[in-house]
């Protein structure tokens, strides 16, 4: 059981981690260890706090380089949900399970578009983890939607699991060669009445399935926890 778990590694995250560690707590911090690519990305930074100026390169080789000084480890994983539990939490990050006392959600602002329908279905036939839900689509036909290449292992373990896989790959060069997968490119909808049971396409056509399974380079929050209330513009809690 951790004290805290941080989601996240950007600035936010760092400075959750920096401020734990002075204080000897017990944390994990998940994310990427390429760290904040917005911040990598940026040519020159004018409002950081004591740097007149500094380009998002410099920054990032400074954050870095205080990581390893201070010793902090980054567990890479995607975090795929967090689930309150009687006075705690439960993170399921990749094939990992963890345990916190509290998590501070430092994602960042990313927006991330959804399908129609999607929110309305997690928990009830939608999914964005293969690991935790994959074996219940045992013998059934799924949709899966996925957006970049790096999530292909996912597709292929699926695609083990079951009969029938539809996969709506939205990048380029899809190496997925499989017997049971059939690859279509444009959904519009994903349907059913209490939970999913079917896909519509944008040529009118309609897929019946079990369920869909999502992958993406990043959830939305208030997907991570279900029940999280965010103000309008989806930036404070």
């Amino acid at each position: 059981m951790y004290d805290v778990a941080i989601i996240g590694t950007g600035p936010a995250g760092l400075s959750a981690a920096l401020n734990l560690k002075i204080h000897q707590k017990k944390f994990i911090w998940i994310g990427t260890k390429n760290l904040s690519e917005k911040v990598e990305k940026a040519e020159l930074i004018l409002n950081y706090p004591g740097l007149a100026a500094v380009s998002g390169e410099k920054l990032m080789r400074a954050y870095r380089k205080q990581i390893e000084d201070m010793g902090i480890e980054i567990a890479e994983y995607m975090v795929n949900a967090v689930m309150p539990l009687s006075g705690h939490y439960a993170i399921m990050a990749g094939s990992e399970y963890y345990e916190a006392q509290s998590v501070i959600l430092a994602t960042g602002m990313a927006n991330v578009a959804s399908i129609k329908g999607e929110l309305g279905f997690i928990g009830k036939g939608l999914s964005y983890c293969a690991t935790c839900d994959g074996m219940l689509y045992r013998n059934r036909t799924i949709g899966i939607v996925c957006n970049n290449k790096r999530f292909e292992h996912e597709i292929k373990y699926l695609a083990e699991i079951a009969k029938k896989v539809y996969l709506f790959p939205a990048y380029k060069d899809c190496s997925i060669d499989l017997p049971n997968v059939e690859i279509i490119s444009a959904i519009e909808e994903i349907c059913g009445e209490k939970r999913v049971a079917s896909i519509n396409l944008k040529n009118g056509h309609i897929l019946e399935v079990d369920g869909v399974f999502i992958f993406r380079n990043s959830i939305a929050i208030k997907t991570l926890l279900p029940g999280l209330m965010l103000e309008d513009r989806g930036s404070s809690i």
